[in-house]
């Protein structure tokens, strides 16, 4: 059985750009009689369908704040319409209360467990999954290593030999050619039921 490529892309475009169902035969009957011609309509219109949307942007300029004059690591930003002296007032606000601001993982602290305790509610008749081992090669283990040391320097993490679960870290690009290590949490979530909280209106 063959098939026309062309005619096919051509059909897809149409339905995607109609929202509507044609009929074959219609379809068929609009064979290009220049098939270089409508080749480089096709790709067009393919361009046009492929055009992302704008980036949100903010409404307007930030400005960045050291919170600690002279200290270039540790800023913040407010808008740069703000009134001058409403402005002042934020910036001294958060100067006052610094040690609201969590710069490293070290800083975050403990909550009581007395205060509110997270448990997972996971269904009782499934079984616990131990994902096989990833391998990244030498560069990315690095990362990981050093981001789990922050965690484990920092008490959120901590060592044990017999997991009931065991998920994989999968590291994300960032921007700065940076990475962002998460956990692929995706076998423990089918576990878990979830939660149908509907929207307010």
């Amino acid at each position: 059985m063959q098939g026309d490529s062309l005619q096919s892309q051509r059909c897809y475009v149409e339905a995607v750009r109609k929202g509507q169902k044609r009929n074959s035969n219609e379809i068929l009957k609009e064979a290009p009689s220049s098939k270089r011609g409508r080749e480089g309509d096709i790709e067009e219109d393919l361009e046009t369908d492929r055009e992302t949307p704008p980036k949100v942007q903010p409404a307007e300029e930030l400005l960045n704040i050291e919170l600690i004059p002279g200290d270039p690591e540790k800023v913040t930003r407010v808008g740069s319409q703000m009134d001058e002296i409403i402005r002042n007032e934020v910036i001294q606000c958060l100067r006052r209360n610094i040690d609201a601001f969590a710069w490293a993982p070290q800083d975050l602290e403990e909550i009581d467990p007395e205060v509110i305790t997270h448990h997972l509610n996971i269904d009782p008749w499934v079984k616990p999954i131990k994902q096989k081992k990833r391998h990244f090669g030498p560069k990315k283990d690095k990362i990981i290593q050093t981001e789990i040391d922050k965690l484990v320097a920092a008490g959120h993490v901590e060592e044990i030999q017999f997991p009931e679960w065991l998920s994989n870290v999968v590291l994300v690009p960032k921007l700065g050619r940076k990475w962002r290590m998460c956990i692929d949490f995706r076998d423990l979530n089918k576990a878990c039921p979830k939660d149908f909280t509907p929207y307010p209106e």
